[in-house]
């Protein structure tokens, strides 16, 4: 069976047929967004509708953190899905030294070069067992759009799973992980 004949796939982008037991429906892969990176203590932006979140010297925006010396750029961790033209993404943070998040920032604003640099990935992602961050490469994508990470080769199975990509059922395992098993939902 392949997946786009999978009832479950089928089934995960039918924004037409609602889940029998919650009325939910779905319209295919989401991505999963962190709205800070992990060492921000001062509480969720998004949640408290705020566009900047500043508590002393640290701030944070929907796309920059500074946090003391720190200094970190929202980016996107791609893993395409396996049978599909399409991939899921972590919307999570990257940390960078001061050097390179300004060079970034110029970049972004049209007036400096940025080739990409070195980063460490700053969220902890759902359905993955993460020791530590991640060693990555933060690259440039389209200035319209949010730089993606790279993760380092050997660093964690997610730099293979980059090249390789996931199952449907991993991205159901992820989304589990990630508080939203959606697994009951899907079945007629």
């Amino acid at each position: 069976m392949t997946l786009q004949t999978d009832p479950l796939w089928q089934r995960f982008n039918d924004s037409e047929t609602p889940c029998p037991c919650c009325g939910r429906s779905f319209d295919g892969i989401f991505d999963i967004a962190f709205d800070h990176p992990d060492p921000w203590t001062h509480g969720n932006r998004q949640e408290a509708g705020l566009d900047v979140m500043e508590q002393g010297p640290d701030r944070l925006t929907a796309d920059f953190c500074t946090i003391g010396p720190y200094r970190f750029i929202r980016a996107v961790l791609r893993l395409p899905v396996i049978g599909t033209d399409q991939s899921f993404a972590f919307g999570c943070w990257a940390s960078v030294n001061p050097a390179n998040y300004d060079a970034y920032l110029g970049w972004s604003q049209d007036s400096g070069a940025f080739e990409g640099c070195f980063a460490w990935a700053m969220n902890r992602l759902p359905g993955f067992t993460m020791d530590d961050w991640l060693p990555c490469n933060l690259m440039p994508g389209e200035r319209t759009d949010r730089p993606y990470l790279e993760v380092h080769d050997g660093a964690h199975e997610l730099a293979a799973l980059q090249d390789t990509g996931i199952t449907f059922d991993q991205l159901l395992d992820i989304y589990a992980a990630a508080g939203q098993d959606l697994r009951p939902h899907l079945t007629a």
